[in-house]
């Protein structure tokens, strides 16, 4: 018996005109990219960096993130159905976008952003992770909106009733309960930035932010629906499978970075033992 819950029936639509739709989910994701370009414009005005190359990298972002999401979709979801149906990949306005895959098109879109601008790699990283967990928070709530991805039966007084799906029992809103991780990660690695900035080493925030994103998105899982139906029985379904590489990923950065660090000091000890000067290594 269910005491209390939510009913949740909310249009994905805002409004439309004509044939264009303005959506919840459209909205959210552009509000990610506005705040993330505010959030970077105040790191490259607070560190000197050139900020016409701000334009390009939101540029590279946005292309490396739909691609990234959308392919990331077709292949680890549905690779059967496009497979079958190819003219659909680009018919991203119908729904399926993956977060993993979205990762993995920024760090390749950033790899290429490095190359032609001559800004370190994991310079952009550390500081792009940022505005990645707000991104983060802003998308799921636009799922949110959609009544889509969202958790197994509950009986918790939050749960919510996604009318619009046909549900007749309390589900877990799971997309809620990863937007405030996400935004409490987005409020770690700012405060992290704007107070230790040059004592951060190389890699430790890019590292971090792996770590807590995926383990939060791996925990959350347990309590979440499949996504597709391949998915069924499996001891640990596509998401979680597919954060356990970035979560090891995360862990190998951070005791790296950390690893460097204490390599570096010992280096500067030696050649002051030896009379030596050297410069302060690069953060």
């Amino acid at each position: 018996m269910f005491l209390a819950y939510i009913k949740w029936n909310l249009n994905p639509e805002i409004f439309s005109l004509g044939p264009l739709s303005i959506r919840w989910y459209g909205l959210f994701f552009a509000l990610g990219f506005v705040f993330g370009y505010l959030i970077f414009q105040r790191i490259f005005r607070k560190e000197g960096i050139n900020e016409e190359l701000l334009d390009k990298l939101t540029i590279y972002v946005a292309l490396g993130t739909i691609i990234g999401a959308r392919l990331g979709h077709v292949i680890f979801y549905d690779p059967q159905y496009y497979l079958e149906n190819p003219e659909k990949i680009i018919k991203t306005w119908e729904g399926g976008l993956a977060s993993h895959g979205g990762v993995i098109g920024i760090l390749i879109a950033i790899w290429f952003f490095s190359r032609n601008t001559k800004i370190t790699y994991l310079w952009v990283m550390d500081r792009i992770v940022i505005m990645g967990a707000l991104a983060g928070f802003f998308i799921r709530m636009g799922n949110l909106m959609n009544s889509e991805i969202y958790g197994v039966q509950t009986d918790l007084p939050w749960g919510f009733i996604f009318l619009r799906n046909n549900e007749i029992v309390p589900k877990h809103p799971t997309q809620i309960y990863e937007a405030l991780a996400y935004l409490l990660i987005f409020g770690i690695l700012y405060l992290l930035n704007r107070a230790y900035y040059e004592k951060l080493k190389r890699g430790f925030s890019f590292g971090l932010f792996f770590i807590l994103l995926f383990t939060t998105r791996f925990l959350i899982e347990f309590i979440k629906e499949d996504q597709s139906d391949f998915e069924a029985g499996m001891a640990l379904n596509m998401g979680q499978i597919l954060s356990l590489p970035f979560i090891l990923a995360g862990i190998i950065l951070v005791i790296w970075s950390l690893k460097q660090d204490k390599l570096s000091r010992a280096y500067q000890q030696e050649n002051e033992v030896n009379g030596k000067k050297i410069p302060s290594r690069q953060k």
